[in-house]
């Protein structure tokens, strides 16, 4: 092990996509009112919908409208795509993401995504984003199992060779954080997503972000 590996704690930094480095927590919940709304469900609260922002699709969609038959989902599932992709020009990285990213790789850190979004559209969101090249690897819910299992972190432990203590999850939901904990890893919460930091404090996340530049404060000392 090299002096610069000892310095780091965490040789790979996985983080959540929408509301972690992406500010669309916001339209998300829109889109999703707008779906249900669409299909003769009763509108979810804001709450509700931001409670399922990180879950897989599908999973989110029937948690947030549970009066929606499941005959309806494929229907439910189209409607928010298209309100979605109405917007998603709308969405941007949250200031100072781009910055601390480069930090982060400057520091010999490995990064990726672990995501409840589609391939297409993380391909895409990274591909707005300007972000193409910048993560190491990536893992999407359509892909694998969705959060809270923590087949995500494991199949990118496999894929790095890292072992579950030497990886840093950073998300904005308790599922990013459940499914750290499920994984053996440690994590970061950041409070300026979907869920109120209250929620995420019971999970044991080693910091609490309010902000990206107190996030990238924490990781450039800690991580």
């Amino acid at each position: 092990m090299t002096d610069k590996e000892r310095a780091r704690q965490f040789d790979l930094v996985v983080f959540d996509w929408d509301g972690t480095l992406s500010d669309s927590t916001a339209i998300i919940v829109r889109c999703i009112q707008a779906a249900v709304l669409d299909v003769g469900g009763a509108r979810p609260s804001d709450v509700a919908a931001s409670y399922v922002i990180g879950l897989g699709l599908m999973q989110a969609l029937a948690h947030a409208a549970p009066d929606v038959p499941v005959q309806k989902y494929p229907e439910l599932g189209a409607r928010y795509r298209h309100h979605y992709q109405a917007h998603q020009h709308d969405i941007s990285l949250f200031a100072g993401v781009l910055p601390l990213l480069e930090e982060l790789k400057t520091r010999g850190h490995q990064l990726a995504v672990a995501t409840g979004k589609s391939r297409r559209g993380l391909n895409d969101a990274l591909q707005a984003a300007e972000l193409r090249g910048v993560f190491d690897g990536s893992r999407t819910a359509d892909e694998t199992a969705g959060k809270p299992d923590p087949l995500m972190l494991q199949e990118l432990m496999a894929e790095f060779d890292v072992r579950p203590q030497r990886l840093l999850m950073i998300g904005d939901t308790t599922h990013d954080l459940q499914m750290a904990l499920n994984a053996g890893c440690a994590s970061v919460g950041v409070s300026y997503g979907a869920h109120e930091p209250q929620a995420l404090h019971p999970l044991a996340p080693r910091f609490v972000a309010p902000s990206v530049a107190q996030l990238r404060d924490w990781l450039l000392h800690n991580a």
